[in-house]
């Protein structure tokens, strides 16, 4: 075997950047899943980092919010620092700060401190995935850019995924700093082969001067809407002056900010290649598949794990099938679509389709639901998203030219990150309305006149009875079990609405095809011409 060294001094011209385009691909996307894992990965962990720390719920709350706070800030502008410091410079420095803050997590022995190294690493993953998807673009040729894109968005997808599972096995199996600490090893592999292989960009140019202004108008903004949509369900929206402010504060910086990148000679963020209306149109699409991706992520896991009662580890399990058959259409997609001459628009189209009639199949699940039920569905799921994501990502960027693929990608995944934000937090909000409106409709057919529910009291006593509770106690917990029962046929009804909906997200959103011209894959870079 070659040492790796010398190839870090042969990677530069475009044959050899050619001859390691595969592994380049595995390095960005091994990065970028390290990010996205660690996005989700904390959520089952927050119970016993309260127990440790001594926090209270909405304090040990900001582990999780601080990261996807300082994830989103550093999006957008990570195309103008990969600029500013030499892309495999930049892309190494993200993930030297990530596994270093992952440590520093692991040690951590106060929640300020744990607070402050989640926001560092956030800051450090940031840039990773629109880093490595301008990376994959620029040194694949067109007919292997589907190929490129297959592997990296195998990544996107399965990382949220395996983040509660994942979680939940190693805190189970050891403690919760393990949770941080095994991005060590990952970090340190991902760092190694970074700086030797992953190339700096032909196409980009370092700015004269530093839009501080800018810069400073974009954290406060996205910042402020990240907490809102973070905080937004806990304290109630509108009815809460924290929130109200966290909106305010977050309109009048976005305004400030489009107006400084307008009237900068060398912005942070060039809002220009939104004139480009295939672009433009993208980011609303890209904007709803990301609110379909993670609310369904977000919300079947809190289905099997309340109402059929799912270990973090069995919920991972029944979700492998979805992240299996998206991994694979993907791969298909990748070779067919660069040598197929059909509109890419179609196979969009037949995706959201899919995805559409797999969420149909997800509204039919009941509180008596088990494996075999979800089996097809997840592939039906994992089939529809696969089907979008390549084709999506390629009319978004296809028509940019090579000195903006970096910034149209960070906005592009910005749009995606908010649009997974903003729907986990509509489906929180949504789900409170729904069981609460379902709960009031069946309280309707429960009461002390209806036969059906004087038959069940008297058969949920006499159970209660037969297991020897006392005949005075067991009419009040035969009361109350029946109440649980109605919640939880509440909560069933909800889901269902909620899945339905999730369905229908990228069904509406299709009339914006109708912006796009006919794709293909078409892309210029160092290896498009070997």
């Amino acid at each position: 075997m070659k040492p790796l060294l010398p190839a870090l001094r042969r990677a530069e011209s475009a044959a050899e950047i050619f001859r390691y385009r595969y592994i380049i691909a595995l390095t960005v996307t091994l990065a970028s899943v390290l990010e996205l894992v660690d996005t989700s990965i904390v959520n089952v962990a927050l119970p016993h980092m309260m127990g440790t720390l001594g926090a209270t719920l909405d304090e040990i709350a900001w582990v999780s919010t601080g990261y996807v706070v300082a994830n989103v800030i550093v999006l957008p502008i990570s195309s103008w620092l990969a600029n500013w410091f030499g892309r495999r410079n930049y892309f190494a420095l993200s993930i030297l700060l990530f596994t270093l803050a992952s440590f520093l997590c692991g040690n951590a022995t106060t929640l300020e401190g744990l607070v402050f190294w989640r926001i560092v690493q956030g800051l450090g993953g940031g840039g990773l995935i629109s880093t490595a998807q301008a990376t994959l673009y620029e040194i694949f040729p067109p007919k292997e850019a589907g190929t490129a894109m297959a592997i990296f968005g195998l990544g996107i997808m399965v990382g949220p995924m395996l983040g509660p599972t994942l979680g939940g096995y190693i805190t189970d199996a050891a403690s919760w700093p393990w949770i941080f600490y095994i991005n060590i090893p990952i970090g340190a592999m991902a760092l190694l082969l970074a700086l030797t292989y992953v190339p700096d960009s032909k196409f980009g140019s370092k700015a004269e001067e530093v839009d501080a202004p800018g810069l400073l108008y974009l954290a406060i903004s996205i910042g402020c809407l990240q907490t809102m949509l973070e905080r937004g369900e806990k304290l109630d929206w509108w009815s809460s002056k924290e929130i109200i402010t966290y909106a305010v504060a977050s309109v009048t910086a976005m305004m400030l900010f489009v107006r400084q990148e307008l009237c900068h000679p060398h912005p942070v963020v060039d809002l220009r290649i939104l004139k480009d209306g295939q672009f433009a149109a993208s980011l609303v699409f890209g904007f709803l598949v990301g609110s379909a991706l993670y609310s369904v992520v977000f919300v079947f896991p809190v289905y099997v794990q309340t109402l059929i009662g799912f270990t973090a580890w069995e919920t991972g399990l029944a979700v492998l099938p979805g992240a299996v058959a998206s991994g694979v259409t993907m791969a298909i997609m990748g070779r067919m679509t660069a040598k197929t001459t059909l509109d890419l628009r179609i196979f969009v189209v037949m995706g959201a389709l899919v995805f559409g009639w797999s969420m149909w199949q997800h509204s039919l699940f009941t509180t008596e639901s088990g494996w075999d039920d979800y089996l097809w569905p997840m592939v039906l799921r994992g089939v529809g998203l696969g089907l979008v994501f390549i084709p999506l990502n390629n009319l978004a960027l296809g028509n940019l030219p090579p000195q903006q693929l970096a910034a149209g990608s960070g906005i592009y995944n910005l749009m995606r990150q908010l649009g997974g934000s903003v729907g986990i937090a509509a489906s929180a909000t949504l789900f409170v309305q729904f069981q609460e409106a379902n709960r009031g409709e069946l309280l309707r057919h429960v009461s002390q006149f209806s036969d059906a529910t004087l038959v069940r009291l008297a058969k949920l006593k006499a159970m209660l009875i037969s297991h020897g509770t006392p005949e005075l106690l067991a009419q009040t917990k035969a009361l109350w079990l029946l109440d649980g029962m109605v919640r939880k046929q509440a909560a069933m009804l909800a889901f269902e609405r909620l899945f339905l909906g999730f369905g229908l997200m990228l069904i509406i959103a299709l009339p914006l095809l109708l912006l796009m011209k006919r794709g293909h894959f078409a892309r210029r870079g160092p290896a498009a011409d070997h």
